[in-house]
């Protein structure tokens, strides 16, 4: 499958850019925000993947072990009432590879696209288009001269995954409105039916 033009430019600045943040790790607590949620289907797609050179080869079958354990991991501390799905595609990645010169040290990138659904609301999902998101493995003193050096295909795949459930978190956070009370839910629903019955 050839890279769209769009694509292709995601794949290219994830490459290319510098990235300061660090491994993701789990907070004590899930936002605040997102304390009703309960994680319903994690659904990971990553069979056109676009590997990006140079990189390690990954199957879709790794990638999408890796991805739905981070997301059941990070989302699986809330346990609200709510029920919300999750849909991360795989779009493209680099996994910086073993014995390239400390000169290029190539960083591993991760380009992701996610989408969620409310199971009360159906099939049509809250967000109208889906969230690209470009995810890098961090920078620390195992990463900054090339993560191929200092680990193995399986933590690079890891920690990205890891990150990448991060910013699907912080993504949700930045819209609310996907978690307000509903008009007319259970509350609204079990007044209006007092309402028939006593009218009755």
């Amino acid at each position: 499958m050839i890279p769209t033009p769009a694509r292709r430019a995601a794949l290219l600045a994830g490459v290319l850019a510098l990235a300061a943040c660090t491994d993701a790790t789990l907070r004590e607590d899930p936002p605040e925000l997102l304390s009703d949620m309960r994680l319903g289907h994690v659904v990971v797609v990553a069979e056109n993947a676009q590997k990006v050179p140079i990189s390690r080869d990954a199957t879709p079958d790794e990638w999408k072990e890796a991805m739905t354990a981070a997301l059941r991991e990070r989302f699986g501390r809330t346990e609200g009432t709510r029920l919300y799905h999750l849909g991360v595609n795989i779009d493209g990645y680099a996994l910086a590879p073993p014995g390239i010169p400390v000169v290029a040290a190539p960083k591993s990138v991760l380009v992701i696209s996610a989408n969620v659904w409310e199971d009360a609301r159906g099939d049509e999902r809250l967000n109208p288009e889906a969230r690209q998101l470009t995810i890098f493995e961090g920078i620390s003193g195992e990463t900054v001269i090339g993560s191929g050096l200092t680990r193995g295909k399986a933590a690079q795949m890891r920690t990205l995954s890891r990150n990448a459930a991060r910013a699907v978190e912080n993504w949700l956070v930045e819209n609310p409105d996907w978690f307000a009370p509903q008009d007319g839910g259970e509350d609204g629903g079990a007044e209006e039916a007092a309402g028939v019955a006593k009218a009755n």
